[in-house]
């Protein structure tokens, strides 16, 4: 799979990540897909981080994480492994 595939079906996987776990959806919905190389997708946070601190939700990722992993299973078929910057 391409991040260009990703890319076009991101929204879908959005959309089953706020189905299963709203607060989940808000610590990544801002998150730009960066790139995917050998089964690495790399999510970038830097324009959530111009906001004010509300929109800040580091801390909080990591425990929302498996949600993120299962909604991009669910909708996309595949296994990625999640890097942030």
């Amino acid at each position: 799979m391409e991040l260009s595939q990703i890319r076009s079906q991101w929204n879908q996987v959005l959309d089953a990540l706020e189905a299963k776990n709203r607060i989940a959806w808000l610590a990544y919905f801002d998150a730009r897909l960066s790139s995917y190389e050998n089964g690495v997708l790399t999510l970038d946070f830097s324009d959530s981080r111009k906001f004010a601190t509300s929109h800040e939700y580091q801390e909080t990722r990591p425990n929302l994480k498996s949600d993120l992993l299962s909604a991009i299973e669910d909708v996309l078929k595949i296994k990625v492994e999640l890097i942030e910057k």
